[in-house]
């Protein structure tokens, strides 16, 4: 059966796939649509299983809040090409809505929502996979409910979106307070919301970067009082470039590693606990300042150095944020 243009577009209509494609699939399917979709979807299946392995570091980041129920959702592919096409930001624009509108709390039960055309979500990101020849799959689906949700697409580049929620309405507040979500990249609300393990993880390095500290610090003592640069023998392998370059001699080179031998044994068996457990508390403080989004410096707020919770406070007494989502297709 000869396959008309008309029939083309209306399996290209109802797959997105490209005319050439759309064709191919006609043809081989002797004109019948309903078969032809049929192949169009079996040839996404096969992309996606032989694509399976690839890196998906590009794609489309969206955010949307409706009737008190916001949330994020990433579309990933392998290159920015394709992200970038109208028909791709197009499908997670459509994804997002129904989503949102069947105010979905999980990625799977995104992936079962019905699409206008009839198919899942799952069915539509594999349809398009076969329609592009990259691999595909949804990431980073993140919700937030209830009132004063506030929602940030940075630079309107559907890479990194945020959404912030408050106690009460301030569309100024919320907006920027997104924008500080996205530009600083907090771990939690609050030094409350930072998990135990997490807590317990930076102490401990907090402690060994302590005594690593105060360890070196007697090493580099005992350098300069030999008339040794400890600059020039912080390591095994400098101390070995810098005799090369006629920068240290033999004879100090090996004074040098003697030194750092036993000062280093020295140092270590007789380094004062309960201070390094006050500098390793004086370290988790900042940790938190600088990661609990409450506690971080503004960076919107006309040169004063205030936190983020001071700042709401400022602009409306007892302003606060009740709790935040983050996601971009970069790594942080």
């Amino acid at each position: 059966m000869a396959v008309t243009i008309e029939d083309i577009k209306k399996l290209r209509a109802m797959t997105g796939a490209g005319m050439k494609d759309c064709k191919k699939a006609l043809a081989e399917a002797d004109g019948n649509i309903d078969k032809a979709v049929e192949l169009v979807r079996e040839r996404g299946l096969a992309i996606a299983a032989k694509r399976s392995d690839r890196e998906t570091s590009n794609g489309c980041v969206l955010v949307k809040s409706s009737d008190n129920f916001a949330a994020i959702i990433g579309l990933k592919c392998e290159t920015d090409f394709v992200a970038n096409g109208a028909d791709y930001i197009a499908l997670t624009q459509e994804i997002l809505d129904a989503a949102v509108a069947a105010k979905a709390k999980t990625l799977d039960e995104v992936k079962n929502l019905k699409l206008a055309d009839g198919n899942t979500v799952a069915d539509a990101v594999t349809q398009r996979s076969g329609v592009v020849g990259e691999k595909m799959e949804l990431d980073g689906y993140n919700v937030l409910e209830g009132s004063n949700i506030y929602t940030y697409d940075h630079m309107g580049r559907h890479t990194l979106c945020t959404l912030v929620k408050l106690t009460d309405a301030n569309e100024d507040a919320g907006h920027k307070v997104a924008m500080q979500v996205a530009a600083m990249k907090p771990i939690a609300l609050n030094e409350q919301s930072v998990s135990q393990e997490v807590k317990d993880e930076e102490f401990k390095v907090a402690v060994s970067k302590t005594k690593e500290e105060q360890i070196e610090r007697q090493v580099n003592v005992a350098l300069k009082k030999a008339g040794i640069n400890s600059n020039l023998v912080d390591s095994d392998d400098h101390i070995e470039s810098n005799m090369a370059k006629g920068w240290l001699s033999e004879e100090d080179a090996k004074k040098a590693r003697e030194i750092r031998e036993t000062v280093s044994a020295t140092a270590a068996a007789n380094i004062k606990e309960e201070m390094v457990q006050n500098i390793a508390k004086g370290r988790m403080a900042k940790f938190f300042k600088e990661n609990c989004l409450v506690d971080q410096e503004f960076q919107f707020a006309d040169g004063d150095k205030i936190t983020v919770s001071q700042w709401l406070n400022q602009q409306n007494k007892g302003l606060q944020v009740v709790d935040y989502k983050r996601y971009g297709l970069a790594a942080d």
